[in-house]
C-alpha cells in the first residue's frame, strides 16, 4: 500500500455499466496504483474497502464467467 492514499475526493470514482438507473444499491470504484478501491455510492464519505491488483482481477474474471455465488 502507498505512504499516502489519495483522498476520496481526489479519485476518478465509477459505477459498473450494469448499475442501470437504480442508484439503491451500487457500489463505486476507483483505479489506484496498487489495486482498487471500493464505496458504498450513497456513502460517498464512508468506509473504503482496498483490493490489490491480482484479487481483483481474479474477482472480475468470476464476474465475467456468470458463475453463480455459492454461499455456505
Amino acid at each position: 500500500m502507498p505512504a499516502r492514499s489519495p483522498a476520496p475526493h481526489e479519485l476518478a470514482w465509477f459505477k459498473s455499466s450494469y448499475s442501470g438507473a437504480n442508484t439503491t444499491e451500487c457500489v463505486e470504484c476507483a483505479y489506484v496504483s496498487y489495486g482498487v478501491l471500493i464505496r458504498d455510492s450513497k456513502d460517498a464519505d464512508g468506509s473504503v474497502v482496498s483490493v490489490e491488483a491480482g484479487p481483483w482481477r481474479f474477482f472480475v474474471a468470476g464476474l465475467r464467467r456468470e458463475q453463480p455465488v455459492v454461499s455456505a
